[in-house]
Parts: C-alpha cells; sequence; structure tokens
C-alpha cells in the first residue's frame, strides 16, 4: 500500500506522522502539534525576511558562544504528541534540556525557541505555545509579521510571561546572558542597529562569566 500524504487536520501518532513524513519530497514542511498535522503553505517575503534577520541575530551569538548552538527550521520531537520545526532555536548542548538523537533530530525542549506567526490568531500563539509552555521551553519568541510586533515570552512558576522591552527598547534574555534584541530596531529592519546592541550585550561581563560555566570541565 502507499504511503498516506500528509494532511493538514489529519491525527496521528508520532510514529505515522514520521512515517508518512519520510515519503514526502523534500522541500515540504508539515509539523504535529498536540497529535495534529499541520502543513505549511508556500513561504513569502514577509516570513521569509523576518526569518532571516532572527536567525542572523541569534548566528552572532552561537559564534560567540561556546557550548550552545543555533538551528534553522530543524525537526525537534518534544512528546508523543508533538513535533515541532521552529523557525529557529538556541540550545545548550551540555547539561542543557534537549539532546540530540541517533537520527539526527533534537529531542527535548531546546532552551529558547523563536517562530515567525502571520498574525496573533497563528497557531505559534496557540497550540503550538502551548506544548512549548508544558515541555518546558524556557524562552519562547513569536514575531507577528502581520502586526509587525514581537513577544518575547519567559517562563515562570509553569507560565509564559509577557516580557516588556526596558526605556531603551532592549529585552535582555534571562537564560543567555549577553543576548540582548534591540526591539524596535528589529521591527524596522534597522539590522546594524540590532547587531550592535548584541555586540554590547556579548562585551557584558555576564556573558564572559556564562562561557566559563558552560565550558568549564565540571559541568555535569
Amino acid at each position: 500500500m502507499p504511503v498516506p500524504p500528509l494532511e493538514s487536520g489529519d491525527r496521528l501518532t508520532r510514529a505515522e506522522f514520521e512515517r508518512r513524513y519520510q515519503a514526502t519530497p523534500e522541500k515540504f514542511k508539515a509539523e504535529l502539534i498536540e497529535g495534529v498535522v499541520y502543513v505549511a503553505s508556500p513561504v513569502r517575503v514577509f516570513h521569509g525576511t523576518p526569518h532571516a534577520a532572527l536567525v542572523g541575530w541569534l548566528t552572532v551569538y552561537w559564534a560567540a558562544t561556546p557550548g550552545v548552538s543555533v538551528a534553522d527550521n530543524t525537526t525537534t520531537r518534544l512528546d508523543m504528541d508533538n513535533e515541532s520545526q521552529p523557525d529557529a532555536l538556541l540550545r545548550i548542548e551540555t547539561g542543557g534540556n534537549s539532546t540530540i538523537s541517533e537520527d539526527g533530530y533534537i529531542e527535548g525542549a531546546s532552551e529558547l525557541i523563536a517562530e515567525i506567526a502571520s498574525s496573533s490568531a497563528a497557531i505559534d500563539l496557540g497550540a503550538k505555545q502551548n506544548a512549548y509552555r508544558r515541555n518546558g521551553v524556557q524562552e519562547y519568541l513569536v514575531w507577528q509579521t502581520f502586526e509587525n510586533c514581537l513577544s518575547w515570552f519567559r517562563l515562570q512558576a509553569e507560565e509564559f510571561v509577557l516580557i516588556e522591552p526596558d526605556v531603551d527598547g532592549i529585552i535582555r534574555s534571562s537564560l543567555f546572558p549577553g543576548l540582548w534584541l534591540a526591539v524596535p530596531a528589529l521591527l524596522e529592519g534597522r539590522m546594524m542597529e540590532v547587531l550592535s546592541v548584541l555586540q554590547a550585550g556579548l562585551a557584558d561581563p555576564a556573558h564572559q562569566t556564562f562561557i566559563q560555566t558552560l565550558t568549564s570541565p565540571n559541568l555535569e
């Protein structure tokens, strides 16, 4: 029997989702969220450009921070009902909450996940957000491109709490010291300013302390 195609709305086990996914064309993208299949639409520039901006910001941090890694559109096995493919993520390589499986997928919740959403009504701020919260994602960023606003959530007491920028328009990660984001500059496409603020964060002493913690030979 031929393998049935994945279609939005299918309710599948993770094993069946993976079986069907492996039989699809390479450029096909789908996610399993709370046991339901979501097939991605073709990517427009309204998604692609913000995606590139967030990945670029995270990549600079990764390059300056041994012990962390960044990933773009990488399949993540969260639990038996959720297998997502975040637009971008940042994870602690050793001693973090996620691991790399033998077949090359991420298993468990990466510490920081970023998604590009078409609007506030998108799945990224609904079922997917709940799945990330329940699985222990510590920081969750959603860039709503229709409203052109960015929401940064931090996990506190098992709930996602919205973090507001400071008076200078900057949000500073509590989990990744030195990961500073100039939110207005990002939303207005001023990437040189975004990277300049990030460089200031990387120069902060807390970032160097964090690196020492990550690379310590006593790290379990």
